[in-house]
């Protein structure tokens, strides 16, 4: 149990660390890295599937805290700034769905093997879309930073401009995760020799 425990911690703190670089964009990394946060609560629902209770709620709590800092630190007020509103608060449900997305492939995923793979890529375009679908309509429909009048038709035509993007970076850190996964499955499996010669 403490070897699970130890390893549980690892992965949310490496996942933590992953989100807060990549969220908080500081000069440097400013359009050289996407943000992760999409992935990191997609992979974060695979590898910690059960721990809900505590990390999720973390993970959330983190990408307000950067969200804050990131937003003061220019000398906003953080409740004024444009991408703050009623709608920000459907981060939650929209995070959410990224975590059951990961947490569904967890589930139901046979080893490494074609099945799995198409599981994956199915599980992250559903979770990818009804998170871009809640947070983008969110933001558009309730948002005072949206003029009005608003339509369907102009609200379509935003969610086509901006869903392959958001796809394309959530795939990238999913991608990565997965690889990281088949290395870390792989070695696990390995013969392990110990230092004795053989009678």
């Amino acid at each position: 149990m403490a070897t699970t425990t130890t390893r549980r911690l690892a992965i949310f703190l490496a996942l933590a660390l992953v989100m807060g670089v990549t969220r908080f964009h500081p000069s440097l990394l400013h359009h050289a890295l996407w943000d992760a946060s999409w992935g990191v609560f997609f992979l974060a629902g695979f590898w910690l599937r059960g721990q809900g209770r505590w990390a999720f709620p973390l993970l959330m709590a983190e990408a307000v805290l950067v969200d804050y800092f990131v937003i003061t630190g220019l000398g906003i007020d953080f409740w004024s700034h444009y991408c703050v509103s009623a709608a920000y608060w459907f981060l939650i449900p929209s995070y959410g769905a990224l975590w059951l997305g990961g947490s569904w492939l967890a589930k139901h995923q046979h080893g490494l093997d074609l099945t799995t793979l198409g599981l994956a890529v199915a599980a992250l375009l559903v979770a990818e879309g009804a998170c871009y679908l809640v947070s983008n309509g969110s933001f558009y429909w309730i948002s005072a930073s949206v003029p009005a009048p608003r339509s369907f038709g102009a609200w379509f035509a935003n969610l086509g401009d901006w869903y392959l993007p958001f796809l394309e970076g959530t795939a990238l850190y999913a991608g990565l995760g997965a690889v990281v996964h088949v290395l870390a499955t792989q070695l696990s499996r390995a013969p392990r020799h110990s230092g004795h010669a053989p009678h």
